[in-house]
């Protein structure tokens, strides 16, 4: 099955869906990238101290 033509309008559309989809995805990679980098154990972050029993 051929594809019907596309008109100017709908391809420029679609490159600019295709360049934002491809933006997304890269800003998507490096913020994951980013997130993998910060090893912070979730206890340090919450670690008030009040679970410790002194002597």
């Amino acid at each position: 099955m051929a594809q019907a033509p596309r008109s100017k309008t709908n391809e420029s559309r679609e490159d600019r869906l295709k360049a934002s989809l491809k933006a997304n995805m890269a800003k998507r990679k490096a913020q994951a990238k980013a997130r993998a980098g910060q090893h912070v154990a979730p206890e340090a972050e919450t670690d008030t101290g009040k679970d410790r029993q002194d002597g």
